[in-house]
C-alpha cells in the first residue's frame, strides 16, 4: 500500500493543485498536513514578527475552511507545531510515509527547507509542481535571460505568446483515506496563537465598514466569480490607482498570497471574460499585473538570498540606515506627512493597503526618513494579509534602487501624490493621517524611544 503526506504551504486549496492531483493518482492512502512555526510571531526579523494578527486571522480562516472541505469528502487536515523540517522528518519516519507532496518554493528559505528534508531522508520521494504561478521552468529554459527587467520578460513573452499552463483539475470524490489520523482539535491549536476572526474588514471600526475579505478556497472562487460577472475590469487600469475603494482594484492579492485561487484560474476566467465581454486597455492591464507579480516570482528564484540583502543586485550600498526614531513613527503613522500616516494607519488597522499606497510608503521610508529599505520590507510581511514573500521584497529592492531593474529606485513626491490621488483630503481624514503628523527626530536625544515592536 502505497502512503503519502501532502504539505500545504502557500496553496490551500484543491481545485488547480497539480501536486495534489499527482499524490492522489498514485497513492492509496494520503495525509493531509500544514505546519505552524512558532517562530513567525517571534520578532526576529528586523525587529518585526514573520507573522502580524491580521494575517494570522487570514490565515487561521482559509485554513479552517481548507479543512471543512476536506471533511466533507472523508480526510481532514493535520496541523503540526514546530520547525517544518523537523515535524515533517518526525511524522514520515514514525509512519514509514516515503511520499512526500509540496508545491515548488519561490522563496529562497522556503526552498531550503524541502532540500532540507530531501537531504535528511535520502530515500524520500518528493513530489513537487508549480502551483503558484503561471508558468513552470522548462518554459523559460528557452527564452534565455529575461530578468534583468520586467520589459525584457513582459516582452519576450508576449513576442513568443507564451501561454499559461491550464488549471487542472481534482476530482473530490475520488479522495483516497486518511494515511494519519489527529486527536487535535484544529480550532484549538489556531488559537494559541493568537484571537481568530471571522473577516478581514477593509474598513476599520471607526470608519464604518466596507466589504470584506473572507479567507478559503470557496470564497477566494466567489470574489474571483463576481469580479468578472461585473463591469469594474473594463475599467480597471482607470481606477486602479484608487487609495481606498473596493471596486477599484482586483482584490486577488490576499487569496494569491495563500494560494486559496491560483493565477492560472484568475488568467482563464480573464480570457473568458474578454471573449464575452470583448478586450481593453484595462482587461490588459489585469494580464500585465498578473505578470509582475509572475516576474518577481522567477526572479526570487534567480536571486535566492540576495533578496533579503541590504545591497541586493545594486554595485554599490544605498545611503540609508537603521533610524529607530524614524522607523517607529512610519510604522505608527506618525511622520510629517499625513497621506503617509493614513496609509500606515490603514494597514495597521485592517491589514491590507492599496498598491499606490504601499508605493508612497515604501518611497517615504527610503527617500524621506533615508531608513533601511528591510526594515520596511519586515513590517509588511508581518502586516499585510497579502503578504508573497517574492513580490513583497522584489517590490521593495524595486523601490529601493537595488532590484534588477537597471533604472534604479523610485522616489515618489508625496505633495504631488496627495494632489493626484487625495486632493480633497477624504482619505486623510478617512485615516486620521493629519492627527499623527509629527516632527521627523526629536529634539534632545535623551527623547528617543527605545524601538520595542
Amino acid at each position: 500500500m502505497n502512503k503519502a503526506v501532502y504539505w500545504f504551504t502557500h496553496d490551500l486549496r484543491l481545485q488547480d493543485n497539480p501536486t495534489v492531483s499527482e499524490l492522489l493518482q498514485k497513492n492509496d492512502e494520503v495525509a493531509f498536513v500544514f505546519v505552524i512555526d512558532p517562530r513567525w510571531f517571534e520578532q526576529r526579523n528586523h525587529h518585526q514578527k514573520m507573522m502580524g494578527s491580521h494575517r494570522w486571522r487570514f490565515l487561521c480562516e482559509s485554513l479552517l475552511a481548507l479543512d471543512e472541505t476536506l471533511r466533507l469528502h472523508g480526510q481532514h487536515l493535520i496541523v503540526l507545531e514546530g520547525d517544518p523540517v523537523e515535524q515533517l522528518k518526525s511524522v514520515l519516519i514514525e509512519h514509514r510515509i516515503n511520499t512526500l507532496g509540496c508545491a515548488k518554493q519561490t522563496g529562497w528559505f522556503e526552498r531550503t527547507q524541502l532540500a532540507r528534508l530531501g537531504v535528511d531522508i535520502p530515500r524520500l520521494n518528493i513530489v513537487s509542481q508549480w502551483n503558484s504561478t503561471l508558468f513552470d521552468e522548462a518554459q523559460f529554459s528557452i527564452m534565455g535571460d529575461v530578468f534583468s527587467s520586467f520589459s525584457r520578460f513582459r516582452k519576450r513573452i508576449e513576442t513568443a505568446h507564451f501561454l499559461p499552463l491550464e488549471p487542472c483539475k481534482i476530482w473530490l470524490e475520488t479522495l483516497p483515506p486518511p494515511a494519519l489520523e489527529s486527536t487535535h482539535s484544529l480550532h484549538t491549536q489556531l488559537s494559541r496563537y493568537g484571537v481568530l476572526s471571522s473577516y478581514i474588514s477593509l474598513r476599520g471600526h471607526e470608519n464604518g465598514y466596507a466589504q470584506d475579505f473572507h479567507g478559503g478556497e470557496q470564497a477566494a472562487l466567489e470574489h474571483l466569480n463576481n469580479y468578472f460577472s461585473s463591469r469594474a475590469p473594463l475599467s480597471y487600469k482607470q481606477t486602479r490607482n484608487a487609495l481606498d475603494d473596493w471596486e477599484s482594484s482586483t482584490k486577488f492579492s490576499p487569496f494569491l498570497s495563500l494560494g486559496t485561487v491560483s493565477p492560472r484560474q484568475v488568467w482563464q476566467q480573464l480570457r473568458r471574460y474578454e471573449a464575452e465581454f470583448g478586450s481593453n486597455e484595462s482587461t490588459y492591464w489585469i494580464g500585465f499585473e498578473l505578470l509582475w507579480r509572475e516576474y518577481f516570482q522567477w526572479l526570487s528564484i534567480k536571486q535566492g538570498v540576495t533578496l533579503y540583502a541590504f545591497k541586493g543586485n545594486a554595485s554599490t550600498a544605498p545611503l540609508t540606515s537603521h533610524y529607530a526614531e524614524r522607523l517607529m513613527k512610519w510604522t505608527k503613522g506618525e511622520t510629517p506627512f499625513p497621506l503617509v500616516n493614513a496609509c500606515m494607519n490603514q494597514l495597521n488597522e485592517t491589514g491590507y493597503l492599496s498598491n499606490r499606497g504601499r508605493q508612497i510608503v515604501a518611497s517615504c521610508l527610503v527617500n524621506e526618513l533615508s531608513v533601511d529599505w528591510r526594515f520596511g520590507a519586515a513590517y509588511f510581511q508581518q502586516q499585510l494579509i497579502d503578504f508573497d514573500v517574492a513580490s513583497n521584497w522584489g517590490n521593495w529592492q524595486y523601490i529601493a534602487g537595488v532590484g534588477a531593474d537597471p533604472r534604479g529606485g523610485r522616489h515618489f513626491n508625496i505633495d504631488k501624490q496627495t494632489e493626484m490621488y487625495d486632493p480633497d483630503g477624504e482619505y486623510i481624514r478617512r485615516w486620521n493621517g493629519q492627527q499623527g503628523a509629527r516632527a521627523l527626530d526629536s529634539v534632545d536625544a535623551a527623547d528617543w524611544p527605545i524601538y520595542d515592536m
